[in-house]
């Protein structure tokens, strides 16, 4: 059996369906590892009520 192809070609195409009160995982390591597209959107869009969840503690 084929595997899913869970690739996008942007950030906006992976982030089509944050919407509020979603849990959202985020991770990496030090500087590298600070989701700045994702902060922006959710910014951007307006989006409420998150449970935002991250393994780089510190930064």
């Amino acid at each position: 059996m084929a595997g899913l192809d869970k690739r996008v070609g942007s950030y906006q195409e992976a982030l089509a369906g944050l919407t509020d009160n979603m849990t959202v995982l985020a991770g990496g390591f030090g500087l590298c590892g600070i989701p700045e597209n994702l902060i922006e959107e959710i910014r951007r869009r307006g989006v409420r009520g998150l449970t935002v969840v991250s393994n780089n503690c510190g930064v």
